[in-house]
């Protein structure tokens, strides 16, 4: 059976597994299942189905690769029983064969097993085997082949390379001939990789003038040279070193997972107090940012400095501040603004996502986390240009990232209670997708088991409930595949089990898992003598917010520590506060008194603040107190501002008015700025933002497809190769000869085909005047230009008028 024809007579049941299973064969979807088909075996969609298979399963394609052509079951079972490491080869070939047809990877009935066109190609070295030996003598010329030949296989007939081929289909005879060294030698490259590396390969040798280990294994083809210092082990022989067994101590089972276990309770409790934490880490960022935003390098991305001051102020390590930013940005919640240069700015849409829930705003940050392709994890490392990658630089995207994240979560999914090792999940990883192993990997591994934690996805190593309900809700871990296979059955079914199928598989809310769990937010803070105020809880988001801006957050934990100062005061008195209206906010908020201590601060900041005012000359200083401006050109301090009296209440100065400000707030004073019009300039804490996304970004599931578009794409193609199976010959095709005539007619029976609708058949020139056949529906004639629907290439294009040869119509 060919395979286009297996591929036709699967059931709509099965093509919705296929094209759920492997989305990139729809998109866009093909004309017909001829063209689905061909698309399957493209070695791009090749690799992509390849890179899906566990340990177990690759290792039945490489055995079915191994073969010259179909095999039935109990063969395919008997070698992949010899390979087994322990027990019997069923029942997990049996789910591998049906996980393989159900990918298209494997066609074909019980008794002739066959690979999808295309796979055994892709597969170049399968099980660490090398070529045959028709592929790996290709290169060599035929004189040489014959002179080898007629060495090992005197009196056969047929040309060099055949008779060479049936003499290694069974080399037993030759490995006696060959000595112990080089037997030694084959031995090292039976198991793979079956290449190597000697000097001068490519010399010819005869068997009788053979001295060396490598000159007897070359002169008897038992080695082959593929270049003037490599050498190949042809897979006959290959074969018959491993005794017959394509693979080695073969695990029919992925290895089983090492760690700790711990109570599910304790934690889901652990990685809700992080998730409560990573969402305050996010908010206070997006509030300093508000205030004092960083600047955006020439390059891109955040300087090293504003890292280091963020750290400190977070007072986070530096990696989960990186992971902060990089989730914020992903979010949508900064982006760049502020002018020219640019600045690191809230977006609007950090305020809609400020307003709701914390359980809601953990889910948006945390699918932001799972879907984005950028790896906060290496900031602070170098590239290949030794260059440092700060946080939000360009270079910090990895396309592989999401896809690592996700596999890492659905390892620890498959194990309730425990918290594995990092060795541990990276086995099992390896088994579940050989084809993507290397460095970086493990690193993403690394990397997405210590955000999972600081996140809140993961508590003391375990995965959360509210961290499966979310994976749950993207679309991944344990039971995805099948849970999408049912949506997909259900979504082919009449319209009233759709309403059926869309209530059973809604999935539980992340959200509302996690918000039991979040500590109760309090809405007074206890403030104390020593001008220190103590939250005796995770305070409400507007009381954090009005806090943060009023004092300065000296220590964390259980309760966190404010400190008024000047210069919190002040803050606050330029963000808008006044004097009256702070002391009402701290009674308000407060459960104890406010202290008389604190009073006096507010009420001699408040006296002093906005005595002195700064404008725009280069900027000046105005004061209606000249024994103040007289105290400021005497300060010493003052000389690099390089001032000048205009008049008892004005002093002007070079400097810009935000930097004379700055320095006179280092001297010790309060002033504050005003506008062209003598108005105070009020700076408050939410006033700046960038022009950034309006609402959080969107994030897509990554895993699986719609199983309503997977009915759909199936109905099309059902539809269209109804359609491409009955079309209509062409009347005027004697001996393929395509259709010409005059011009005239051409563009006649081309208006007619348009008013009536239906398909002709023409002769076209191409750009290098060769004459090929188009099968098209043509739909409009302007500029001498045909707009048709090309049947041959299931593609709208336009036809040069002038190229066209001739119409037929189609029987």
């Amino acid at each position: 059976m060919e395979f286009t024809e297996w591929i036709r007579a699967r059931s709509d049941e099965q093509l919705r597994e296929l094209v759920s299973a492997r989305p990139e064969l729809i998109t866009p979807v093909p004309a017909h299942l001829e063209g689905l088909a061909a698309r399957a075996g493209s070695p791009s969609a090749i690799g992509r189905a390849l890179d899906r298979l566990d340990r177990f399963t690759l290792a039945v394609v490489e055995t079915l690769a191994v073969q010259d052509g179909p095999s039935p079951r109990e063969t395919l079972a008997d070698l992949v029983g010899r390979a087994l490491a322990a027990g019997e080869p069923e029942p997990a070939l049996g789910a591998a064969l049906d996980r393989l047809r159900d990918l298209a990877l494997v066609y074909g009935p019980d008794d002739a097993l066959d690979l999808a066109p295309g796979v055994r190609k892709a597969l170049d070295d399968p099980a660490g085997l090398g070529p045959p030996v028709a592929d790996v003598f290709r290169h060599h010329p035929p004189e040489q082949l014959d002179e080898m030949a007629d060495d090992i296989a005197p009196g056969t007939t047929g040309t060099g390379k055949e008779r060479l081929a049936a003499a290694l289909a069974e080399p037993a005879k030759l490995l006696e001939e060959v000595s112990g060294e080089a037997r030694a030698a084959l031995d090292q490259l039976a198991w793979g990789p079956a290449t190597g590396r000697v000097p001068n390969a490519r010399r010819e040798v005869r068997v009788g003038s053979a001295r060396s280990p490598i000159e007897q294994l070359l002169a008897r083809g038992l080695l082959a040279a593929t270049g003037e210092e490599s050498v190949t082990l042809p897979r006959e022989v290959g074969l018959h070193l491993r005794g017959g067994r394509v693979h080695r101590d073969l695990p029919a089972a992925p290895p089983a997972l090492e760690g700790t276990a711990r109570d599910q309770e304790l934690a889901d409790r652990t990685a809700a107090g992080q998730a409560f934490a990573f969402v305050r880490v996010v908010e206070e960022l997006c509030e300093r940012w508000s205030f004092e935003p960083p600047g955006v390098l020439r390059t891109g991305g955040l300087g090293v400095r504003d890292m280091k001051r963020l750290t400190t102020e977070l007072d986070v390590p530096e990696w989960v501040a990186a992971l902060a930013v990089e989730v914020a940005h992903a979010a949508g919640l900064v982006a760049q603004g502020g002018g020219v240069d640019g600045e690191w700015l809230p977006t609007t849409g950090y305020d809609l996502w400020r307003v709701r829930s914390t359980a809601d705003r953990w889910v948006t940050l945390a699918l932001t986390w799972l879907h984005m392709d950028r790896v906060p994890g290496l900031v602070g490392e170098r590239d290949e240009r030794d260059r440092p990658l700060n946080a939000l630089h360009p270079d910090l995207r990895r396309t592989a990232a999401p896809v690592v994240r996700a596999a890492a979560l659905g390892v620890l999914a498959s194990a309730p209670g425990l918290a594995p090792s990092r060795a541990s999940v990276l086995d099992r990883m390896a088994w579940q997708q050989p084809r993507r192993r290397g460095p970086l990997r493990e690193q993403l591994v690394e990397f997405a088991l210590r955000e999972a934690e600081q996140v809140g996805v993961t508590g003391l190593g375990v995965l959360s409930g509210h961290g499966r309900a979310l994976m749950a809700s993207a679309g991944i871990g344990p039971g995805a595949e099948e849970s999408a296979r049912t949506r997909a059955g259900k979504a082919a079914g009449s319209k009233g089990t759709k309403g059926a199928a869309a209530k059973a598989a809604v999935a539980v809310d992340p959200a509302a898992v996690l918000a039991p769990l979040l500590p109760e937010p309090v809405d007074h803070v206890l403030l104390q003598a020593d001008l220190t105020a103590v939250a005796p809880g995770p305070l409400t988001s507007e009381l954090n917010r009005w806090m943060t801006l009023a004092a300065d957050v000296e220590s964390k934990g259980g309760a966190t520590v404010y400190r008024f100062s000047d210069a919190s005061v002040r803050r606050a008195l330029d963000a808008g506060q006044g004097a009256d209206e702070l002391l009402a906010a701290l009674e308000r908020h407060s459960a104890t008194p406010v202290p008389q201590a604190l009073s006096y601060l507010v009420a001699d900041v408040a006296r002093r603040h906005g005595r002195i005012r700064v404008g725009t000359a280069g900027a000046y200083i105005r004061c209606d107190d000249p024994a103040l401006l007289d105290q400021i050109t005497a300060d010493r301090r003052s000389a690099s501002l390089r001032l000048r009296r205009l008049a008892p209440t004005v002093i002007a100065s070079r400097t810009s008015r935000a930097a004379l400000v700055d320095s006179l707030r280092a001297m010790g004073y309060a002033p504050v700025a005003e506008s062209l019009d003598g108005d105070v300039i009020v700076s408050r804490l939410d006033g700046r933002r960038s022009e950034g996304p309006a609402q959080t970004r969107s994030v897509p599931a990554s895993n699986g497809l719609d199983p309503e578009v997977a009915a759909a794409a199936v109905r099309a193609l059902r539809a269209g190769d109804a359609a491409h199976l009955a079309r209509r010959e062409p009347v005027a095709a004697p001996d393929g000869a395509i259709p010409r005539g005059p011009a005239t007619s051409t563009i006649t029976a081309l208006q007619d085909a348009i008013k009536q609708g239906v398909r002709v058949w023409i002769g076209y020139l191409d750009s290098q005047g060769n004459a090929t056949s188009r099968i098209l529906e043509p739909a409009r004639m302007e500029g001498g230009y045909l707009t048709a629907y090309d049947e041959t290439r299931a593609a709208v294009h336009r036809f040069a008028l002038h190229r066209i040869t001739g119409v037929a119509g189609l029987s």
